[in-house]
């Protein structure tokens, strides 16, 4: 999450094909800008298939990069009108957009152009933005500045998602009211901005019985505080450094998750608490969870890690595994929980001692040394926003 005060950006994206396209019609791009912004890009290209993801996928970048860039709006649009090819068919040139610019998460200036209006839901109802119209480049371009808030939720969509049930479910489509009154009720969970999109997109395609008749794109853009987690996993290298780690660990802010057996017992023994492990499996497959006075969360190591690891890169593809991990009482679950939902700055600590388990090659987890799996784990993470530390011992 790109913090530069107190509040960050949680952003969520993902997409629906029309039916019988391996390709997405519609394209987001975020870009970061200096000074503390951030440009987010929905562009839906014209038609499907091929064809609109080429448009839409030229027209995000090329506004993206634009904006990021300094460049003003004016510029943008023309570029894009003078940049995109002409249809040939329908003998016009276009991939609609919205822009949503974050100014140092303290305001958003929002651009749309021919796209369903964005969405905000403050304080669990939908508030009504004020904009002005202007012509660009021949274009009618609706323009909206709104000062942010904790907990605001953005919304935006390409028009696939209110033709959802056009001529089945709805005669005239997922109406935005109706749209609205969906998502007002989730407001109060607090729910990640992905999880927010992949419900939305879940019922957009349950009305297209699971055959979309258009593209369907939704960003959501959750306005946060940020909340600082940190991860210790494995002993240093050396065991004379176990008491600097420990104290760098313990003496940051935030929740603290401590992976490992020997390292648990590392910590435990700084801490001067008792280590007591618990004997239920909630999921067979994940070693069960310890207990430590001080400590947030204990777990055991890398077959912990590795399933975590599992839930992010599927969190990043299309979240169908959210059902599992946000109820499970596993260890692995629970650190997703934390990891995903919670926090916006990760800190990891990794010791760097080789543990001989790790090189039976019977194991079925399959990697090199733990190294790989918080290397990937961060990735993925700071796939999702997240702002990472990783300190080695």
């Amino acid at each position: 999450m790109r913090a530069y005060n107190n509040l960050c950006a949680d952003i969520g994206y993902m997409s629906l094909n029309h039916a019988g396209e391996q390709l997405c019609g519609d394209h987001i791009e975020i870009a970061g800008q200096d000074g503390g912004s951030t440009v987010i890009v929905l562009a839906d290209g014209l038609g499907s298939g091929v064809k609109a993801n080429i448009l839409s996928t030229i027209t995000s970048k090329i506004i993206s990069t634009m904006l990021a860039a300094g460049l003003n709006l004016t510029d943008c649009v023309e570029t894009i009108a003078a940049t995109l090819p002409v249809c040939g068919e329908r003998g016009i040139a276009y991939s609609t957009f919205t822009i949503l610019r974050l100014v140092g998460n303290e305001r958003a200036e929002i651009i749309q152009y021919d796209n369903p209006p964005v969405i905000l839901l403050r304080e669990g109802t939908c508030v009504e933005l004020p904009s002005v119209s202007l012509t660009v480049g021949g274009k009618r371009i609706v323009r909206t500045d709104v000062a942010l808030r904790e907990n605001d939720v953005f919304i935006a969509m390409s028009d696939g998602v209110e033709h959802a049930g056009v001529g089945g479910v709805y005669n005239f489509g997922w109406r935005r009211e109706d749209i609205v009154r969906y998502m007002e009720t989730l407001w109060h969970v607090g729910f990640t901005a992905k999880t927010l999109t992949t419900i939305l997109l879940q019922e957009t395609d349950r009305l297209y019985d699971g055959k979309p008749g258009d593209d369907a794109t939704v960003c959501t853009v959750r306005i946060r505080t940020r909340v600082p987690m940190n991860l210790l996993c494995g002993p240093p290298a050396n065991r004379d450094d176990n008491e600097k780690m420990m104290s760098l660990f313990f003496g940051k802010e935030g929740k603290h998750i401590v992976c490992g057996g020997t390292t648990s017992a590392i910590a435990a023994e700084y801490l001067g608490q008792s280590l007591q492990a618990d004997l239920d499996f909630p999921d067979p497959d994940i070693p069960p969870t310890a207990r430590i006075a001080g400590v947030d969360l204990v777990t055991e190591g890398v077959v912990t890690i590795n399933r975590v690891l599992e839930y992010a890169k599927n969190y990043l593809a299309d979240n169908s595994g959210y059902a599992r991990w946000s109820v499970g009482k596993d260890g692995a679950s629970r650190i997703a929980r934390l990891l995903f939902e919670e926090a916006t700055d990760i800190n990891f600590f990794v010791g760097c001692a080789v543990n001989p388990a790790h090189q039976n090659p019977d194991l079925p987890i399959s990697f090199s040394l733990k190294m790989r799996l918080v290397e990937e784990l961060s990735d993925c993470l700071a796939r999702m926003g997240k702002r990472i530390k990783t300190s080695y011992f």
